[in-house]
C-alpha cells in the first residue's frame, strides 16, 4: 500500500500536457522519511512491482499501485530501504509478458554491463558560488567562448571523476580554454557509443564514480573559472531490453509507426514528440542537469535528424501537410529552449545542426528554434577541404575562403573542429593537412589561427591541441608522450597563445556574432592565395589578420591599414617557439601613408610560408 505520494494533480496535468520540467523530483526512487518512494510511468502494463536486493528480486513482494487518475503512473512506498539499494521494476506488459526494466528516472546505475539502478540522493555541498553569480557574463554572446571538447573515458584512461577534476582543471587553466564540453556522460550500456546511446537520462555514468563525484568535477572546474557544457541526446535512444524501448510492451517513449520510430543511422528508436509525457521526460532531463548539476550549457546532438522526417531514410511518413518537417520535434525544441532560458537565463544551448534550416539560433518569438548557438558545419567542411588541397590548386578554390562570410552572421555560430572529424577513418587533423611533416604542422598552425580569427566561438576536440598523429580511439588515452617533441609542444604553445589573445583582445571575441565585428581588407588575391581582414570591437579596437595559404614566403606584401603609426605583430604562427621557420616582421611594422585597398595607410609585410600573422596598432 502506498503511504506517501510526491505527485499532485497539477503534476499530472503538466506531465500529460508536455510542460513538466521537474519530473526528477516526482518519478523514480526517492529517499523519504522512513523508506523509499517509487513511481514509474507504465500506462499499458497489467502489473508493476519493485524488485531488488531487499526482496530477493521477487516480483510478488512489493507490488505497485496504479494511480486512480489518467496519468498511467504506478507508485509504492517501501520502508526501511537504505541508500545504495539495488532495484529494478518488474512489469507484466500489455501483452501479458513478464519483463524487467531499469528506472528511467534513476539517479545512479550499476556499472555496465550490469543494469540495476541504485537508490541514491543528490545531496552535495557546492563551492562554486562565485562562478554561479557571475557566469552570465562568461556565457554571453559577447564573451570569449573557447571550448575544449573531450571524452571522459579516454582523455587519460583510468581516471575517476575526482581524479579528472584535478588534472583537467589544471590542464584547461594552463592551456586557456574558457569552457569544457563533455561528450555524453549520461549512463549508457555500450561504451563504444561514446555516450550517444543513452539509457539513463538522469544519471552520470557510474564507470567513473558516483553522482557526487561528478558534481565535484563540475564544482572544481567552476572554481577555476571554467564553464561546463554537456552533450545531450534527445533525438534517439537504444533498443536495449532493460531500457526505454517498448517499456510497457507498447511503443511508449517511441513512435508507433516504424517509419517514424526507427533511426537507420544508429539502429535506435526515435522519441515520440507528439506525446506530452515524452516531452515532459525530455524537458525534465535537460533541466535536471542545469538545476542539480550546475551545468552551464547543453549541446543538443543531431538536431537535423529531429527536424526532418526523411533524414537518412529511404521510406518516411510525411507530416499532416505533406511536408518533410517533423512538426512535433520542432515544437519540442522551441519548448526546450523557451523553458531553459526562462528558468536558467545565464546558460546557453548549442545546436549541432548540419543543414540550412533557418533561424536555429534566433528567438522563438521571432520564428526561430531558440538555441543560443549553432555549430557552423559549413565552415568546418569547407575549411578542412581547402586545407587538404595541394597549394598549387588553391587559387582555383579561393572562393571557399570568402563564401563563408556571406552567412557567418545569419546565426550565432560556433566553429567546431570536433570529435566527428577525427574518427571512422577520417584521420586526425594533422593527417588531413597537405604536405610533408613540416608543412603538415605549419598547416595545422595556420588552421588554428584561422579558426581563432574567423567570426564565431571556438571548439577544439582533445588531442588536436597536441597535434596527435592518430585519429581518436576511445579505447586508449591521448598520446601525451608526443609533447616530448618540439613540433607537438609548438602546437600546444600556439593554442595557449591563441586562447590568451582570444580572451584578452575584445576585437577577437566581442562581436563574434555581429557583422560589425568583421571587415575584409582583401579577398581578391586568389593568385597568391592570401586573404586579410579586420576584427573589431565595439570600442573601435582593431586586429589585422593576414593569412598566406601557400608554402612560399611573400616578401614586401602590401596590405591596406586603417591607421598610421606602428603596428605590433602580436602573433606569428611561423615563430620558432611554435616550431616554425621564424619568418616574420621583427615584431612590428610601420604603416606608410600609401593608399592601398582603399585605405589611407598600408603595411609592407613579410608573410611567412603557410603562416598567419595578427597585427595590432600600438598606442
Amino acid at each position: 500500500m502506498t503511504k506517501v505520494s510526491l505527485i499532485t494533480d497539477y503534476d499530472v496535468y503538466l506531465f500529460k500536457e508536455g510542460s513538466h520540467t521537474k519530473l526528477y523530483r516526482k518519478l523514480g526512487a526517492h529517499l523519504v522519511e522512513g523508506g523509499v518512494y517509487f513511481a514509474v510511468w507504465a500506462p499499458n502494463a497489467r502489473e508493476v512491482s519493485v524488485i531488488g536486493d531487499f526482496n530477493g528480486w521477487d516480483p510478488h513482494k512489493h507490488p505497485m499501485r496504479r494511480r486512480e487518475d489518467p496519468s498511467g503512473i504506478w507508485e509504492t512506498f517501501v520502508p526501511n530501504l537504505p541508500k545504495g539499494t539495488r532495484y529494478k521494476y518488474f512489469l507484466v506488459d500489455a501483452w501479458g509478458n513478464p519483463k524487467e526494466k531499469s528506472d528511467p528516472f534513476a539517479f545512479f546505475w550499476e556499472p555496465p554491463p550490469s543494469t540495476a539502478c541504485l537508490v541514491w540522493d543528490l545531496d552535495y555541498h557546492w563551492n562554486d558560488q562565485v562562478w554561479m553569480a557571475t557566469r552570465r557574463s562568461k556565457n554571453s554572446r559577447e564573451a570569449p567562448i573557447s571550448i575544449y571538447e573531450l571524452h571522459v573515458g579516454s582523455w587519460k584512461k583510468g581516471l575517476s571523476y575526482r581524479d579528472l577534476a584535478h588534472e583537467l582543471s589544471q590542464y584547461v587553466t594552463e592551456i586557456g580554454f574558457t569552457h569544457v564540453e563533455l561528450m555524453p556522460v549520461m549512463e549508457h550500456p555500450f561504451y563504444g557509443s561514446w555516450g550517444y546511446q543513452i539509457t539513463g537520462y538522469f544519471a552520470p555514468t557510474s564507470r567513473y564514480g558516483t553522482p557526487q563525484d561528478f558534481m565535484y568535477l563540475i564544482d572544481l572546474l567552476h572554481q577555476k573559472g571554467i564553464g561546463v557544457i554537456l552533450d545531450w541526446v534527445p533525438s534517439h535512444f537504444p533498443t536495449d531490453p532493460h531500457g526505454l524501448a517498448f517499456f510497457d510492451g507498447t511503443c511508449l517513449y517511441e513512435y508507433e509507426d516504424w517509419r517514424l520510430r526507427w533511426h537507420p543511422d544508429w539502429n535506435s528508436h526515435v522519441f515520440d514528440y507528439s506525446k506530452g509525457e515524452v516531452r515532459s521526460f525530455l524537458l525534465s532531463s535537460a533541466h535536471f542537469w542545469l538545476d542539480l548539476y550546475h551545468v552551464d550549457g547543453l549541446r543538443v546532438d543531431a538536431v537535423a535528424s529531429m527536424l526532418y522526417l526523411d533524414y537518412s531514410r529511404s521510406e518516411w511518413k510525411p507530416n499532416v501537410y505533406g511536408g518533410r518537417e517533423n512538426l512535433e520535434a520542432i515544437e519540442f525544441l522551441k519548448k526546450l529552449n523557451t523553458t531553459v532560458y526562462a528558468q536558467f537565463p545565464d546558460v546557453q544551448t548549442y545546436a549541432e545542426e548540419s543543414t540550412a534550416w533557418p533561424m536555429v539560433s534566433r528567438p522563438v518569438y521571432l520564428g526561430g528554434l531558440g538555441f543560443g548557438f549553432k555549430w557552423n558545419m559549413g565552415w568546418m567542411n569547407d575549411t578542412l577541404f581547402y586545407f587538404s588541397l595541394d597549394p598549387i590548386y588553391r587559387k582555383y578554390h579561393h572562393g571557399i575562403l570568402t563564401f563563408n562570410t556571406w552567412y557567418a552572421f545569419s546565426e550565432n555560430f560556433v566553429l567546431p573542429l570536433s570529435h566527428d572529424e577525427v574518427v571512422h577513418g577520417k584521420g586526425s587533423l594533422l593527417q588531413k593537412m597537405w604536405g610533408d611533416v613540416w608543412q603538415k604542422f605549419a598547416h595545422l598552425r595556420l588552421l588554428l589561427a584561422y579558426m581563432y580569427a574567423f567570426p564565431g566561438k571556438k571548439l577544439l576536440f582533445m588531442g588536436n591541441e597536441i597535434a596527435q598523429w592518430e585519429e581518436w580511439n576511445h579505447e586508449s588515452s591521448l598520446r601525451w608522450d608526443l609533447l616530448e617533441y618540439p613540433s607537438h609542444r609548438g602546437i600546444k604553445k600556439l593554442v595557449e597563445d591563441l586562447n590568451r589573445l582570444y580572451r584578452e583582445e575584445k576585437a577577437l571575441h566581442q562581436l563574434d556574432c555581429e557583422a560589425e565585428g568583421f571587415e575584409w581588407v582583401d579577398f581578391h588575391d586568389w593568385e597568391q592565395s592570401v586573404i586579410s581582414f579586420l576584427r573589431k570591437s565595439k570600442e573601435g579596437e582593431v586586429i589585422l589578420c593576414v593569412f598566406n595559404f601557400t608554402p612560399v614566403v611573400r616578401y614586401r606584401y602590401r596590405v591596406g591599414a586603417p591607421a598610421g603609426g606602428t603596428w605590433r605583430e602580436i602573433l606569428n604562427t611561423d615563430s620558432e617557439i611554435y616550431w616554425g621557420s621564424n619568418v616574420g616582421n621583427m615584431g612590428k611594422v610601420e604603416a606608410q601613408p600609401v593608399v592601398f585597398h582603399s585605405r589611407p595607410y598600408s603595411l609592407e609585410l613579410t608573410l611567412p610560408p603557410l603562416g598567419a600573422i595578427f597585427l595590432k596598432k600600438a598606442f
